[in-house]
């Protein structure tokens, strides 16, 4: 038996939003000893859908296992796991920083310019930068804006889409009806 090498994989879980379903979720994840990296949720495109996106490093099997447990949650409508290269994915940050350190020379402003980043607020005391990216790339900025006095900084969790031209779970549940047109 080989054994699989750890990778990243992202998550995309659709269900109904029911209390305590986050929780069932979670704990498939800590039963299998498996570290969610990022995780994300919000409505999707269809009504009184909810999209859970969970970031995790694991093996295939595990992968496979762990959707297949998930999906036995009364309330999951259905799971689908991407690689890296099957989605378009980014994060935001924000970071605060001094108006002082702002206004006392350009480095901040040339920052924001090479980093691709744009200034959300200025007040008297402080100033909040908007960084949108990937991981390593608002991780980066963070790291060169540090010097200057970031007194706090925030990252969200993945957001994705997948590269396919439609829905996944549109078409999984327009198949789920004709199926069972087909049964009748």
């Amino acid at each position: 038996m080989t054994t699989q090498e750890k990778e990243e994989f992202t998550l995309s879980i659709y269900s109904e939003n029911h209390v305590g379903l986050l929780n069932q979720i979670t704990t498939v994840f800590t039963r299998r000893h498996i570290n969610i990296e990022s995780l994300t949720t919000s409505e999707s495109a269809i009504a009184g859908i909810h999209k859970f996106t969970i970031v995790v490093f694991a093996t295939a099997d595990q992968i496979k296992k762990l959707a297949k447990q998930i999906e036995k949650r009364i309330d999951v409508l259905k799971v689908f796991v991407f690689r890296a290269d099957e989605i378009i994915h980014q994060e935001i940050a924000l970071y605060k920083v001094s108006t002082g350190s702002l206004l006392g020379g350009n480095e901040i402003e040339m920052l924001v310019r090479q980093y691709g980043a744009r200034i959300l607020e200025i007040t008297p005391e402080y100033t909040v930068i908007e960084k949108t990216g990937h991981k390593n790339e608002t991780q980066e900025l963070f790291e060169k804006l540090e010097p200057y006095g970031v007194s706090q900084f925030v990252r969200s969790g993945r957001i994705a889409i997948t590269k396919l031209k439609k829905e996944l779970l549109e078409s999984y549940l327009k198949k789920l009806e004709t199926d069972a047109i087909q049964l009748n």
